[in-house]
């Protein structure tokens, strides 16, 4: 008798892939990389003189893909780098090669998926490449989109752009469900915020001169990193009480959390935030023996509260935001922690920068980051918003596409008219980096004049506030 025993051993091994794409690692890695490009380009297409190498081969920020057969031939190659210095987010791909036996194959797409991949994952927000007319249905099918004609060397070629969906990407995530969710507070007296403050980062109390907030800290990071989670909480509420020209005056918190000493590493991390701020915390809910939570709820005071929504087309973005610091550990490239080393000076200092500058309209960059803020706040001022990349504050070695979409510890965003005079804003660093439009939606403005899209059109889908 037979007896099968494929359901113990499993489907047959599937056979080794005919190549692998992965990063140049040596010097012959490169010499056989560049031996190809010479034989393609100078060769058999006759592109250059005696030699296709330039500038971009002697920086070293550029990085080379190739594609290895099992023996560790190289059959084709590719090379991605920055088009600034310093680096923009703006990068190119160039000199794609493949070996003359391997070009009927699937090397050459593969090799460009590989570059689209790799530059996202570093942090590019712009990825263009100059590309032969007769390749340009292969980049189109992969997803390319053309944007111009042109010739090098006389032969014809199309520029191409790989479409960067970061931006979008996390404002879809995090934001754009919010009017379908609260739409049932909408038609409520001062449902969500009211006539001038609809989903504002604070809600003005009618009748006083004080400001509510309040926001939950994500149960995973109250579960992992409990302290930093509590001070956090205090951060993000005292955020939107400055981003309102609001003094904080008191915290509210209500913790949830499996054992005693979970809860104790939250209370701690939110008191000392509490000293710090100088913020006391009179009251609160606590419960133990449940999973981990944290919200809290912030009151602060002003008599002529900032809104959202004030801003006007044509008036400038502002972002001041504390560059100090660096990436929380564990949260690289989406947490920025300036303010657990900052005096309780320094800290009032940027607080209070917009209640000093009273501008048309502010708003604290969170959790949609700062290019899906700044589409929230021109969403608000029934605007669009355009920001100059190069303008932007931003921390040495960090690349754009992380910070565009990270949260930053402390930030704000205000528009106001072209011209008008900010005080100083503490250990914080202020700049112009935009203008609010007349087009929904989020662009970006690059060195050579360019505009990409981040954002398609409304954020939240709340509307003008």
């Amino acid at each position: 008798m037979t007896v099968d025993l494929s359901i113990l051993t499993g489907p047959p091994a599937t056979p080794t892939a005919p190549f692998l794409v992965r990063q140049a690692e040596s010097v012959a890695d490169l010499a056989a990389y560049r031996s190809l490009r010479r034989q393609a380009f100078v060769v058999e297409q006759g592109l250059f003189d005696g030699t296709d190498l330039d500038e971009v081969d002697d920086d070293p920020r550029t990085v080379v893909l190739v594609a290895t057969a099992p023996d560790g031939t190289v059959l084709g190659g590719v090379r991605v780098a920055p088009r600034t210095e310093p680096d923009s987010g703006w990068w190119a791909g160039s000199r794609l090669v493949v070996a003359r036996g391997s070009r009927r194959g699937a090397v050459g797409p593969a090799l460009v998926r590989a570059a689209c991949a790799f530059v996202e994952t570093a942090g590019v927000l712009r990825f263009d490449a100059v590309v032969q007319a007769r390749y340009a249905a292969m980049f189109a099918s992969i997803g390319w989109i053309t944007t111009d004609r042109t010739a090098v060397h006389g032969t014809p070629h199309v520029v191409m752009r790989w479409p960067i969906g970061a931006v979008q990407r996390l404002v879809d995530s995090t934001k754009a469900v919010l009017a379908t969710a609260l739409a049932p507070f909408a038609d409520a007296r001062m449902g969500l915020g009211g006539s001038g403050f609809r989903g504002d980062d604070g809600a003005p109390v009618p009748g006083s001169d004080l400001v509510a907030a309040c926001d939950a800290i994500v149960p995973s990071m109250v579960e992992r990193d409990p302290e930093w989670a509590g001070w956090c909480a205090a951060l993000v509420n005292v955020n939107d009480l400055s981003a309102m020209g609001a003094a904080p005056v008191g915290l509210l918190d209500a913790v949830g959390a499996p054992t005693a000493s979970h809860l104790a590493r939250v209370v701690r991390g939110l008191a000392r935030a509490s000293q710090v701020w100088g913020v006391p915390v009179p009251g609160g809910h606590t419960h133990v023996g449940v999973p981990a939570a944290l919200s809290v709820t912030a009151l602060g005071r002003t008599s002529s509260p900032v809104p959202a929504g004030g801003g006007r087309v044509g008036d400038h973005l502002r972002l001041t935001v504390d560059l100090g610091g660096g990436w929380r550990p564990g949260y690289t490239g989406t947490q920025w922690d300036s303010t657990s080393t900052r005096s309780s000076d320094e800290l009032r200092a940027m607080g209070s920068f917009v209640a000093r500058a009273a501008p048309h309209a502010a708003k604290d960059v969170s959790m949609a980051g700062l290019a899906g803020t700044a589409g929230m706040l021109a969403e608000a001022s029934g605007t669009g918003v355009e920001l100059d990349v190069t303008a932007i504050p931003r921390p040495d070695g960090v690349e754009t596409g992380r910070w565009l979409t990270c949260f930053p510890g402390f930030a704000m965003i205000t528009a106001d008219s072209p011209g008008h005079t900010v005080p100083d804003a503490g250990p914080a660093t202020t700049a112009v980096c935009g203008r609010l439009t007349s087009t929904p939606g989020v662009t970006l403005r690059w060195p050579d004049g360019v505009t990409t899209t981040a954002v398609e059109s409304a954020v939240t889908g709340l509307g003008r506030a």
